[in-house]
């Protein structure tokens, strides 16, 4: 059963949505606590984290006596910000942007990718190539590579090129449950192809978000790397300290 997201996780969702989507601001400001706590019907408490977890993001600051106002988008490098913390997050971060992928050359997983993972690669995985998109920006936000198990070609026989993710075609069409995903964030240098596709300078910093997933057998069946320009994504996450 899946646990539900506590709601000023839920509220923070929505209040992101409008603070990107410019619906606060202007000569209204941002709305106070006691109006907020009017518009979701929720505690001054819930508002508070809600409100303390967009700050922690760097969309908004809180000063006492001035209320709360939304940063500049030179102050976050204009960039997207996205909590990516768990299956669900991710599902709503695909369904906010579009992709287009490309089926490649199966391959060898690269030799950086398998060594950073720790795993000796068996076969030529089946590969992928996508740039993804956001509505209302004209550059892409990410190249995302991905590859898929050599054993998985069958459940690959129908795949949709426009489908928000791999693995949720992998889910239904392979016979597979996600039991677990890990993901590593590093800072790298783009390559010339990376550069071009994202419209920057060869050596030009990204972020770059390498995924695993892992089945019901603890075995990996896809491996993702998606490329962010730094200054047009930010990640974040929530941690949930038990009592």
């Amino acid at each position: 059963m899946t646990k539900k997201k506590p709601r000023y996780l839920e509220l923070a969702d929505s209040l992101r949505s409008a603070v990107l989507l410019g619906e606060f601001g202007g000569d209204n400001g941002f709305p106070t606590e006691a109006e907020l706590c009017k518009k979701y019907d929720v505690s001054r408490f819930t508002i508070r984290e809600a409100l303390r977890t967009l700050s922690n993001e760097g969309l908004i600051s809180r000063r006492r006596g001035s209320g709360t106002i939304i940063q500049p988008a030179s102050a976050r490098a204009g960039a997207l910000h996205q909590p990516l913390s768990n299956v669900g997050e991710i599902l709503q971060y695909a369904r906010d942007t579009s992709i287009l992928f490309e089926a490649k050359a199966a391959e060898i997983l690269p030799t950086d990718i398998a060594e950073q993972i720790g795993i000796i690669p068996d076969g030529k995985w089946h590969m992928f190539r996508g740039l993804r998109l956001k509505e209302g920006r004209r550059r892409p936000i990410a190249v995302t590579l991905a590859w898929v198990h050599p054993d998985l070609e069958s459940a690959l026989a129908d795949f949709d090129p426009q489908s928000a993710t791999i693995f949720g075609q992998l889910q239904m069409r392979g016979g597979i449950k996600i039991t677990q995903i890990t993901q590593a964030i590093q800072a790298i240098s783009a390559t010339e192809e990376i550069a071009s596709d994202l419209g920057i300078e060869k050596g030009d910093p990204v972020l770059r978000i390498l995924r695993c997933y892992y089945d019901q057998n603890e075995g990996i069946f896809e491996i993702s790397a998606s490329f962010h320009p730094g200054e047009r994504f930010a990640y974040s996450m929530h941690i949930d300290v038990g009592k």
